[in-house]
């Protein structure tokens, strides 16, 4: 593991903390006793010569073991730091391992499964430390479980992820960039983004999960991805160690879909996100379901982004179960998206079939309907089966397995492509199929 180097100036004590290619931490002396910490990141070229100087090491720069640089840290306290969630300076490591640990309880769906070995990460340094111990085991990283079906026990490492906290890094009366931390609690964020007038989450109230897995999803509801708000994620590396941002473009965001799905699976640890948000967001209610909920409470006009939050929870509640009572994962299947042609090809059997446009003049199916039509909703077998109001989740009662759950799911996708000619795919990851 390449990261974090360990830099000071000759003749000055001044420390750094090189994270990654483009990130380093500064503590500059304050007085005789005290440091002052500052976080950098290069985000145009001198700025990134800087800390290429920095890694060379050449003079005027000192390279420092991990010791001698905690030994020079210690000398002095620490007075005026301002860190992002989880990125907590000469944090010592106090993670450790649970060996054969139940991690069922870990996610929404609750099928028995257990690990290894499992540590809960709460800064950057306790994901490294996690990332270099026990390395010849592979790993897991598990959020906040809501998009995970463990088919059986996990025979390696896994990171639960607790890096939490919000940080403003930027306001200008409208507009605010904030950092959340990858552990935290996704619907909690929204909540706390409305509490603080922070527009533009609201559609996306009450998704289950963590901040971190929103992004590698690309997490959306009623009109609105996470994408539409995303201003870049810090990721570490899983190899070397080096913590780096992806933005928008690297993230290469799809339909439920991003980088960390594709070409960069199984490479970075997530460990916060970065959101763009406005107090005066525009409202998004032209998805039928919102206004008429909007409607039936009174509030069609003058609507607040809270008053859209709380629409969307009471749709959801409506239809979805709640994971603390009956096991789940939300949507289990992706909105297939086809051509015009075979929607045409459905369109003229299923006059009525649910669809909606979807870029490149493709469209998008609701795998809801097409698997209600099909007669699976509210079907049951054994412990496990599909909501009785909403086809698109399937649920464990209790004492399911996770290859009892995808095998009734296999049994749904076989028949949606026998009446319809459409193969769906699964929202929820696979562990150990």
């Amino acid at each position: 593991m390449d990261y974090p180097q360990f830099r000071k100036l000759e003749g000055a004590p001044n420390l750094y903390a090189i994270e990654g290619p483009k990130h380093v931490t500064e503590w500059q002396p304050l007085g005789t006793g005290k440091w002052v910490v500052h976080q950098h990141y290069a985000s145009d070229y001198p700025r990134y010569q800087w800390v290429t100087e920095l890694l060379q090491g050449d003079e005027p720069v000192c390279t420092l073991t991990v010791e001698g640089w905690h030994r020079l840290l210690n000398e002095r306290e620490v007075v005026s730091e301002e860190t992002a969630p989880g990125r907590i300076p000469g944090a010592p490591v106090q993670a450790s391992w649970k060996d054969e640990a139940a991690v069922g309880p870990l996610t929404t769906f609750g099928a028995t499964a257990h690990a290894h070995c499992l540590a809960e990460v709460a800064t950057d340094a306790e994901v490294r430390w996690a990332l270099q111990d026990r390395a010849a085991l592979p790993l897991m990283v598990l959020g906040g479980g809501s998009n995970v079906l463990m088919h059986r026990d996990w025979k390696g490492r896994m990171l639960h992820m607790n890096i939490r906290g919000v940080q403003k890094i930027a306001d200008d009366g409208n507009a605010i960039e904030v950092v959340v931390g990858a552990g935290d609690s996704w619907h909690d964020w929204v909540m706390h983004a409305l509490d603080e007038g922070w527009n533009g989450l609201e559609n996306l109230a009450l998704i289950p999960g963590s901040v971190g897995a929103s992004p590698m999803q690309n997490i959306g509801a009623y009109g609105v991805e996470v994408k539409d708000r995303f201003a870049w994620l810090e990721a570490i590396h899983r190899e070397t160690g080096a913590l780096e941002r992806f933005d928008a473009e690297r993230c290469a965001f799809g339909y439920r879909d991003s980088v960390f799905k594709q070409a960069e699976k199984d490479k970075w640890v997530i460990v916060r996100v970065a959101f763009r948000l406005d107090r005066s967001a525009p409202l998004n209610t032209q998805y039928g379901a919102i206004q008429t909920e909007l409607e039936s409470r009174g509030w069609d006009r003058g609507t607040t982004h809270r008053q859209v939050a709380e629409a969307v929870m009471a749709i959801r509640q409506s239809k979805l179960p709640d994971p603390s009572e009956v096991g789940n994962a939300g949507s289990f299947f992706k909105n297939p998206v086809v051509s015009q042609a075979v929607f045409e090809r459905i369109q003229s059997d299923h006059p009525e079939v649910a669809h909606y446009p979807a870029p490149g003049g493709k469209v998008k199916l609701a795998a809801g309907w097409l698997i209600d039509r099909a007669g699976w909703k509210g079907y049951r077998r054994g412990t496990c089966g599909v909501h009785d109001r909403q086809a698109l989740v399937l649920v464990n009662y209790g004492g399911a397995t996770g290859a009892e759950v995808w095998a009734l799911a296999l049994d749904i996708m076989e028949d949606v492509e026998a009446k319809y000619g459409v193969r769906l795919e699964p929202e929820v990851n696979q562990v150990g199929l």
